[in-house]
């Protein structure tokens, strides 16, 4: 049996850690510095779990204020198991929200924010820097059109779902903070302001 950690709790939230796959390289990424790690989880994974894997770890769903879809990868990249646990937790009552680099459409090659809005209450989508160069420099996507595509998918988020939280990281080199929240906001999503280092 694998010792992979699937779920894990951080204040009242349950979190689900569904791939470690992801589309981007960040340089900032505890990943990237040797660690898998978040508070005293490990979040290494073998595989990518199935929804049959999860749902049996969700737990008492009225227990928790909400299901966060986020690890170490990109949870948009296994998303037949996203949208059949966020499916099974919605039928229980609880709520959703999913951590995301915003490359979900590129990936995939089609808009699946609809698919998103069945079953997400929420998006949290990481900005990261405010022009593509700063963004190819500290994310380092490996697809190409990666920053505009991360722009439509902003622009577009907050017509699908109601909750749409784009976050920066205060202290990358050359990201000026206070244009990312600028041009958030002009996306009609809300802006979080996070610190370098600071997970979880």
């Amino acid at each position: 049996m694998s010792q992979s950690t699937l779920v894990y709790d951080i204040r009242n939230s349950r979190y689900l850690n569904i791939t470690g796959r992801c589309t981007l390289r960040c340089q900032f990424c505890p990943k990237h510095n040797g660690s898998k790690q978040v508070h005293e989880y490990q979040l290494d994974l073998d595989h990518q779990p199935k929804r049959e894997e999860i749902i049996p770890l969700l737990g008492e769903v009225s227990q928790f204020d909400e299901y966060v879809f986020c690890g170490y990868g990109e949870p948009t990249l296994n998303l037949d198991t996203l949208l059949g646990v966020a499916s099974e937790i919605k039928r229980r009552g609880g709520k959703v929200r999913v951590n995301t680099d915003g490359l979900g459409n590129l990936f995939h090659r089609r808009n699946i924010l609809p698919e998103l809005a069945e079953v997400v209450d929420a998006l949290s989508i990481s900005l990261n820097a405010d022009t593509e160069a700063a963004y190819l420099k500290h994310c380092q996507p490996k697809l190409k059109g990666a920053y505009q595509a991360l722009w439509d998918f902003i622009r577009l988020a907050p017509d699908y779902i109601d909750q749409v939280q784009v976050s920066a990281i205060d202290g990358l080199e050359g990201v000026d903070i206070d244009r990312c929240r600028a041009l958030v906001l002009d996306a009609k999503a809300q802006f979080k302001h996070r610190k370098l280092g600071v997970v979880g």
